[in-house]
């Protein structure tokens, strides 16, 4: 590192979505800028999360000091009990950031310092003054950080839009963002996911009128699905149920737990009575009763799959039924989604999703909100985060028509690349090795290996081959046995299998008495022989397990 220089290294979310991650690091001391998790694709069977490599901690654990949040969302927090098993050091966050991580923490057993912060409070970090400025979002207490340095501020937008009527809470704090503009901003690290789409993205409040003619029309029940952290959505639903003499259900533990906590942490205003058990909803007529359902992404063991495959234990989807998802699908979700979809409307459901209806718009600005943040803050330079490699480069691209940045201070970087930052250079100078690490359903690590070795079963299946030996002699003592599962159709089996039996029992035959005799080499060259066999007659390559049973 360079002296009086900033390093800036993305440890996740830069041409990507999730893992949301950032490292800033000055002479010897770090800071870790939100720490999130993503989700798989069907590349990754067993794998229920990701959550970046920490291989650059464990470099620099000594110098860390604390782990910066910017808001709630999984794709921000959801690899914080993680990094924390990792380097346990204090964690500043607004409150319902901090309560949001807490739930987490129980299911881990993990305790931690945690410091809450309000809009406008700033915390000394050794060489990083960190200020939290309050910005709109789909969930509620979101922050960006201004980051003072010895070099200058780094402004880190967090995720943002200008909402200039939100639903809960108040609107991006300009002024305060404004105040830095005017003193002079090094750089502005600048949420992209929204940077190819032109215009504002729309207020929170845009999907009530569209939610507001589905509660006018709904006949029968409303069953209403949307991210459990979506404050502003929740409320539009209280709200509504009030106001059309329903009332509503939690459904989910996601959704219980995240409605609680933000009715506790008064995020949300519910009214008196408003809440029914499930049990209770069943009793209920249909035109009374709202059922507010996690699971919008269609995840198999949702709350929302499960009713529209009646396996809920109280409520299902039915003939008369109104659902409404009111969310985003999250990139390769596609076909959950679709699923779902199918189910509720084999029950009869009338379905409405953002497709039919404005029943949900984004958390993230488009290219005029992005504008307005960089003419409020008129960094020297700036530097595209949260997306994937198109939406990086297209917010470059756009940007560099404003006119307010110079061109070539538009700088565009991937996971790992360490980015220095002087008072006036800004400059690529390095790669730490960044990469991802897979998390099982019990929150154990997954080895690539493990997936791989997954992915080549589900593709291409296995082929056991047992084989008994005499140690002595080295002669085969009966017939081999070959099992295939996953590889071979049932009516082609008997003459391949047949065939895979003569290779195997030749294969050891053939062999000199000490290859026989020493199973790691005999079951090495038993692997060779199928291996090619297989290969040459149906060009597909199953796993290969030889045993060798010592009689």
């Amino acid at each position: 590192m360079s002296e009086n220089k900033l390093e800036i290294i993305p440890l996740g979310g830069v041409g990507v979505f999730g893992m949301n991650m950032m490292a800033m690091r000055y002479g010897g001391e770090t800071i870790i800028i939100d720490a999130g998790m993503g989700f798989p694709e069907e590349d990754a069977p067993g794998v229920d999360i990701i959550i970046p490599d920490f291989s650059f901690i464990d470099q620099y654990r000594d110098e860390i000091s604390a782990i910066v949040l910017t808001h709630g969302h999984e794709d921000h927090i959801g690899a914080v009990p993680f990094l924390l098993k990792e380097v346990n050091v204090p964690v500043y966050g607004t409150h319902l950031t901090l309560a949001l991580l807490e739930n987490k923490f129980d299911e881990h057993r993990l305790k931690a310092e945690l410091h809450a912060v309000e809009s406008r409070d700033r915390v000394a970090l050794g060489n990083f003054d960190v200020e939290w400025i309050h910005v709109s979002h789909s969930l509620t207490s979101c922050t960006a950080v201004a980051v003072t340095t010895p070099v200058g501020v780094v402004i880190h937008s967090g995720d943002f839009k200008i909402d200039e009527t939100p639903v809960v809470g108040p609107q991006t704090d300009l002024e305060r963002l404004s105040e830095y503009g005017d003193r002079g901003v090094l750089a502005l690290l600048a949420d992209s996911t929204n940077a190819e789409r032109p215009g504002r993205t729309q207020s929170e409040r845009a999907v009530i009128p569209a939610l507001e003619t589905i509660f006018e029309e709904a006949e029968g029940r409303i069953v209403l699905s949307c991210f459990t952290s979506s404050v502003h959505r929740i409320q539009i639903v209280l709200d509504l149920a009030r106001e059309y003499g329903r009332r509503v259900a939690l459904l989910g533990r996601s959704m219980l737990r995240n409605v609680e906590t933000a009715d506790s942490l008064r995020q949300l205003s519910v009214p008196d009575g408003m809440f029914v058990s499930p049990s209770e909803a069943r009793q209920m007529n249909d035109d009374e009763i709202v059922l507010l359902v996690a699971g919008c992404q269609g995840d198999p063991m949702s709350a929302m799959t499960k009713l529209a495959t009646d396996q809920h234990k109280n409520l299902f989807v039915d003939a008369g039924d109104t659902v409404v998802l009111s969310a985003r699908q999250i990139p390769g979700n596609e076909p959950a989604i679709s699923r779902l979809i199918s189910h509720c409307y084999k029950r009869g459901a009338r379905v409405i999703d953002s497709s039919v209806a404005r029943v949900h718009v984004s958390g993230h600005g488009s290219q005029e909100d992005l504008r307005i943040l960089i003419e409020a803050t008129r960094p020297q330079f700036l530097v595209p985060i949260h997306g994937e490699h198109r939406q990086l480069y297209r917010h470059r691209d756009w940007a560099r028509t404003l006119g307010i940045v110079e061109p070539e201070n538009i700088v565009v970087f991937e996971n790992g690349d360490v980015l220095e930052l002087g008072e006036d250079s800004a400059e690529l100078t390095a790669t730490e090795y960044v990469g991802r690490t897979f998390i099982d359903a019990s929150y154990e690590r997954v080895e690539d290996m493990v997936v791989r070795d997954r992915k080549h079963l589900s593709y291409d299946g296995i082929v056991l081959a047992i084989v008994a030996i005499n140690p002595t002699s080295g002669e085969l003592e009966s017939d081999p046995e070959v099992v295939t599962r996953g590889f071979i159709h049932e009516e082609d089996s008997s003459e391949m299998l047949a065939d895979l039996k003569q290779l195997v029992a030749e294969t050891v035959s053939t062999a000199g008495h000490e290859e026989r005799t020493d199973y790691a080499v005999i079951k090495e060259k038993i692997r060779i022989a199928l291996k090619r066999s297989i290969q040459k007659s149906t060009g597909r390559r199953p796993m290969i397990i030889p045993v060798v049973v010592e009689v």
